[in-house]
């Protein structure tokens, strides 16, 4: 057996994710020695080799598709669509390379070492790289770990190649007859449609009584009355009781309220959710026990419970979402670095599923605020009324607005509609910096757009001072 080699580093980053590429040009920037431990050639990590990029390209290609499709409601009409699956995989690849390669280049300026394998703790000052069968033992200083998540499976999951995982629909090999999606949260609900306007009909099943469990209703039905003419049907409160590979497909049964029902698919696309990838890390080496939903538990400056190692992004806790992993780096940084006040303490993490129409939503929820006995004023403003939605030939959408009854503070903001998930940026900033209806009002924003819903939700709010 091959003696392993050795080195030593100031800063470990297991995970080359937005969080663990965050944290290490982060610490390198302030001085750190750092070594960067994954095992693709260059940073990007799910987000941008199997997740949110790839998939955004794809729903981007959908939208052109369907925007073409609604044009004839104004008096344009255009062929039907030629879908060219090798041009359209190779212009998807062309946007991760080019990301990923300026990843790598700032590896190389920021002098990070870059060290390809799977990491595993040893002790708690020495991690054990493999690749392949060659192996590195790095001392360290200091640790973060960023190894992100994967998907969840269904229990009794055939292994077949027609039943596929997020990761495996982003290949979009070819176009199947027929496909069915097992979850109806943003990854079902996303690639479902991707599918679904390249020309292949697409079913849904969610074993709860709506889709995207969690997030308010009103945002959803925006949503679920667009899906309902795409989509070749939606099944709720249904669960998937057998899988069975077939010669030409797979033979799913569904088990709903009305009992058992058998059909046939020529894929499957199972998007349950996904479970963070804090398993066999050698953890229990160093002292760190996984919480009931295998996370790893942190504090505000996301320390774990053993010295010197941290804990960031999918791994950390939910939301699992790459700009909250990106946050919780540097607030890791900080806190290596010798920052006592560093915290990571958001008030508004930014959702958004990237549908058409797309859903976002920030800070307190009205579902949360019922559920916690918050009192809340809201104001509701769909979008029938707004002149760009008109223009646009989209007035299916709506504004949210939730505030704090005593201060006119604003607590949280949900938007359904297209182009929803750059609009929430507003939203976001008013939370974070505890804004009140009244700075939104008077926040001259610009006509005809769709920002300006924001300022007429608040209008709306507004209570006028007295004389």
């Amino acid at each position: 057996m091959a003696t392993a080699k050795t080195a030593k580093t100031q800063l470990a980053v297991l995970g080359g994710g937005p969080g663990g590429y965050a944290a290490a040009f982060a610490a390198a920037d302030r001085g750190l020695d750092v070594t960067l431990i994954d095992p693709a050639p260059n940073p990007g990590g799910v987000c941008l080799y199997r997740g949110c990029i790839p998939s955004k390209a794809l729903l981007h290609a959908a939208h052109t598709v369907r925007e073409a499709a609604d044009a004839e409601a104004y008096g344009l009409s255009f062929a039907k669509p030629t879908v060219d699956l090798d041009r359209l995989r190779a212009w998807k690849a062309t946007i991760i390379d080019t990301l990923t390669g300026d990843l790598g280049k700032q590896v190389t300026q920021k002098k990070v070492t870059h060290l390809r394998g799977l990491g595993r703790f040893v002790d708690a000052g020495t991690l054990s790289v493999t690749a392949g069968a060659g192996e590195t033992r790095l001392s360290f200083e200091h640790a973060i770990v960023a190894t992100g998540s994967v998907p969840v499976r269904l229990p009794g999951q055939p292994d077949d190649p027609r039943i596929m995982d997020s990761t495996g629909a982003l290949d979009l090999t070819d176009l199947p007859g027929s496909l069915l999606v097992v979850g109806g949260g943003y990854i079902g609900l996303e690639l479902g449609s991707v599918y679904a306007a390249l020309g292949t009909p697409v079913t849904i099943v969610e074993m709860t009584g709506g889709l995207l469990p969690g997030v308010d209703r009103d945002l959803v039905s925006v949503l679920q009355r667009k899906l309902k003419r795409d989509l070749a049907e939606i099944r709720l409160n249904t669960k998937v009781a057998a899988m069975t590979p077939g010669a030409k497909g797979v033979d799913v049964t569904l088990s709903g309220k009305e009992g058992d029902e058998s059909r046939h698919f020529d894929r499957v696309l199972v998007a349950v959710g996904r479970r963070p990838a804090a398993r066999d890390l050698g953890l229990e080496a160093v002292g760190v026990e996984l919480d009931a939903r295998g996370f790893i538990p942190v504090d505000a400056q996301r320390r774990t419970a053993a010295q010197g190692i941290y804990a960031i992004g999918d791994v950390a806790g939910e939301p699992m979402l790459a700009h909250k992993a990106t946050h919780e780096a540097w607030t890791a940084v900080e806190a290596i670095t010798g920052d006592k006040a560093a915290a990571f303490a958001p008030k508004a993490i930014p959702a958004v599923v990237f549908t058409d129409p797309e859903i976002a939503w920030c800070g307190l929820t009205e579902t949360a605020a019922r559920e916690a006995g918050i009192k809340v004023k809201t104001a509701k403003l769909p979008w029938r009324a707004s002149g760009r939605a008109l223009t646009l030939n989209r007035d299916e959408g709506l504004t949210k607005l939730l505030v704090d009854p005593d201060t006119d503070r604003v607590l949280g903001v949900g938007l359904a509609g297209p182009g929803a998930g750059e609009l929430i940026a507003e939203g976001v900033l008013a939370v974070e910096m505890a804004a009140r209806v009244e700075d939104l009002r008077e926040s001259i924003h610009a006509h005809p757009t769709l920002s300006e819903l924001l300022g007429e939700a608040a209008d709306r709010l507004y209570t006028p001072p007295k004389a």
